[in-house]
């Protein structure tokens, strides 16, 4: 008899051990981004390369703009130079926004901190020009970090990463040499994007407590289906697609699915309306100061209050 208790008592133990440890396994898959800001129920403005509407994208007074319009987040394009450092450049190659020609890989930091990033904008949108864009440099991810600090937010995306290899480590090691990740890996003030699938899976299987973002850029009406969406919500907390090419119904969907919706690159009032009536949970625009002003009129809306002008 106490031989049979003492197996009962042993297997009942072992039945609650596993249990637990279930629980406790289905805790971290569920709970991996629980302390992102991304899960607040405050909507986000994304101010997309900056406040890039007013200043020259992806330089240091384009993110200070974005900070003074009240944007939530600060985006940063990353490529990767032939030295191995991140720089913050939309495009591969430096020809648009500097005053350079050549691949971004194929050039120095050193090489790359030559060039003038800012002078392009002036000439491009004289009534917009100020002196002091001129000879801007293109900042590095680290130079981002020293200067807006941990007090701030930042929405990272991983550009081409199949023509950097090594990005995502590189990533990685600058956030906790800047101590964007505490000790245990997570973060509050950091999301990674990409529109790389595989480069984002990467990220989280090096640490799978960072908040990642699948963006899509559709070329025709946009559709999702609802096991593409289970599979995105395995690595990610929200998608990004050109807004141009969604509707009502692929917001639903994404939102029925409990991940957040941030579309790009929404400068129209118009659509940010529309972006908000339809659910989205965030946007990125080159005009935070705009998109302060439509989501104050749709909360005052929202709450039952008269809209005011």
């Amino acid at each position: 008899m106490k031989t049979n208790l003492k197996k009962f008592g042993f297997c009942m133990m072992s039945a609650a051990f596993i249990l637990q440890a279930t629980s406790m396994g289905a805790s971290a898959a569920n709970g991996n981004h629980s302390n992102s800001s991304i899960h607040e129920k405050k909507i986000v403005n994304v101010a997309h390369r900056g406040a890039s509407g007013y200043a020259p994208e992806h330089t240091i007074p384009a993110y200070q703009m974005g900070e003074q319009m009240k944007g939530d987040y600060i985006e940063i394009d990353l490529q990767m130079t032939k030295d191995g450092r991140l720089v913050a450049m939309h495009d591969e190659k430096v020809d648009r926004t500097t005053n350079g020609t050549g691949l971004v890989k194929d050039l120095t930091l050193a090489e790359i901190k030559k060039l003038d990033a800012g002078t392009w904008f002036n000439e491009k949108y004289p009534q917009l020009a100020k002196e002091v864009y001129e000879g801007l440099k293109v900042p590095t991810l680290e130079e981002v970090f020293k200067k807006f600090g941990k007090k701030a937010n930042y929405y990272i995306e991983t550009k081409s990463p199949d023509v950097y290899p090594g990005m995502e480590e590189e990533l990685l090691q600058v956030l906790e040499e800047y101590k964007m990740v505490d000790s245990k890996g997570r973060t509050k003030n950091v999301l990674i994007q990409s529109f790389s699938k595989e480069s984002l899976m990467k990220v989280h299987d090096l640490n799978p407590k960072l908040p990642l973002v699948q963006l899509f850029s559709y070329k025709t009406q946009a559709t999702i289906s609802d096991e593409e969406l289970e599979s995105i919500k395995e690595y990610a907390v929200g998608v990004g697609p050109n807004f141009s090419k969604v509707d009502g119904q692929y917001v639903k969907m994404v939102r029925n699915h409990d991940l957040q919706f941030h579309p790009y690159t929404v400068n129209e009032r118009a659509d940010m309306k529309k972006a908000l009536e339809w659910g989205a949970t965030g946007l990125f625009t080159n005009y935070p100061d705009v998109f302060n002003e439509v989501l104050s009129e749709y909360k005052h809306k929202d709450n039952g209050n008269k809209v005011t002008k």
